[in-house]
């Protein structure tokens, strides 16, 4: 189940990467476009998508390996706490920023969905990898 939320998790970074380097950094020619890249819609919609694997496999991996880690004080625990809280705050800030109408609340969980999905990446690389990240 590990491997699910593995490759989930990086479908998603890869996907919201992709698709912010398409919404903030390309522009496009036509002066009446609503999107910089033909893919951006269908990147948007992958990233969506997938989000709801993603919780699944947490979801799923959290008895398993989340709670005993924390009760046997597992060595990697810091990194491993650090990535679920990130995952609370990413999850949150990634569904709120859907159904919210106002533009500066929409750009308040678009702000807080991408620092925690950037700090989320590099815990969750640092508790894979053994090693701490250095935020």
């Amino acid at each position: 189940m590990s491997r699910l939320f593995n490759i989930s998790a990086a479908l998603m970074t890869l996907t919201g990467v992709i698709f912010a380097a398409m919404k903030y950094w390309m522009t496009s020619d036509d002066p009446f476009a609503v999107v910089n890249h033909p893919w951006q819609p269908h990147l948007l919609a992958a990233h969506v998508l997938l989000g709801p694997l993603a919780v699944f496999a947490f979801g799923w991996i959290f008895a398993g390996h989340v709670i005993p880690a924390l009760a046997n004080k597992a060595p990697k625990r810091g990194t491993g706490i650090a990535a679920v809280v990130l995952i609370a705050l990413m999850v949150a800030s990634g569904y709120l920023m859907q159904v919210t109408t106002g533009d500066a609340a929409r750009q308040a969980f678009a702000i807080a969905h991408w620092i925690s999905s950037g700090l989320f990446v590099v815990a969750y690389v640092a508790h894979l990898t053994g090693r701490r990240p250095s935020y």
